[in-house]
């Protein structure tokens, strides 16, 4: 947790912010003194108004010749920069997509299993899990997310009828967030219960564990709007051995991108829906935008 003295750290090394406001004509003016050049500068100026010249900045990262003076290389327009906001823009909305696909299918199957073995209310049952700190900190968590959602008709109805504490796992798994049913699942005590759901996946537990923690992360950068097509992710996920299939398709050398995370939630999505065209709309969008996809860790051919 950061505190105000850690704010002070080598202070003697810092200096007083001191870059003035820019205008919208200002701020164009600028990015031409650096060498960025426009097909029309009335559209880019709108965008700069909606979309924020800092925002943008991170797109037009890949496009500098020199991050020290910012100067950007030979014939690079803005609507180059703004083709890749627009990428990364539908590629958190197909990576969402797919997110809560994966999401309610491990609701799913998690309070089918607890319920199976364990009865209707496993979830209160702390034996069950192996860190009872982590399991009251969920619980907690859980009890937070039922008060927020009491007016919903599902929960309202379980209160109004039955004496118990919490509804059933089933009910309670409809308000849990990604993150938290990924602490539930890694905390189970007992490995073969957490591989009994991982298997229907054809995967390992601990592949599953470490794949939901990350997807977490991906989940909350994508829906806070940043960055994400090129984002070095501080949290990666094993990579399974098998099936040799899937296991062939990662780029075991660049773990930390968003490509690994692509191709498990294709493999996962097969499972969920072998139906779905989610990976031809992914193929479209890289297809429509041609970026350089090996920034987003994708294996150079």
């Amino acid at each position: 947790m950061l505190t105000p003295r850690s704010y002070s750290l080598n202070s003697s090394l810092k200096q007083s912010f001191s870059k003035p406001f820019l205008t919208l004509d200002e701020q164009l003016a600028q990015l031409k003194y650096r060498g960025m050049k426009f097909h029309d500068e009335k559209v880019a100026k709108h965008y700069l108004e909606h979309l924020n010249y800092y925002r943008l900045g991170g797109y037009w990262l890949p496009f500098e010749a020199d991050h020290e003076t910012h100067t950007f290389k030979e014939n690079v327009y803005f609507e180059d920069v703004l083709n890749l906001y627009i990428f990364d823009r539908e590629l958190r909305l197909l990576i969402l997509d797919i997110i809560e696909r994966i999401e309610v299918s491990i609701r799913s199957k998690f309070a089918h299993h607890l319920a199976e073995c364990f009865g209707s209310h496993a979830h209160l049952n702390p034996k069950l899990f192996h860190s009872s700190d982590n399991y009251y900190k969920t619980l907690l968590k859980l009890k937070s997310e039922i008060d927020r959602n009491k007016n919903e008709l599902f929960i309202k109805h379980h209160f109004d009828k039955y004496n118990e504490e919490l509804p059933p796992i089933w009910v309670c798994v409809e308000v849990m967030t990604l993150g938290q049913i990924s602490n539930w699942y890694s905390n189970l005590k007992e490995r073969k219960h957490r591989q009994a759901i991982a298997k229907d996946y054809e995967l390992d537990e601990k592949i599953l564990s470490s794949f939901l923690h990350h997807l977490t992360t991906v989940r909350n950068v994508a829906a806070h709007h940043s960055r994400l097509w090129n984002r070095k992710f501080t949290i990666d996920f094993v990579l399974p051995n098998h099936p040799s299939e899937l296991n062939q398709k990662f780029n075991q050398s660049s773990k930390k991108y968003i490509y690994n995370t692509l191709i498990m939630c294709e493999y996962l999505m097969d499972t969920i829906s072998k139906d779905s065209m989610w990976k031809n709309r992914l193929e479209e969008l890289l297809c429509t935008h041609k970026i350089d996809t090996t920034k987003m860790g994708y294996i150079s051919i």
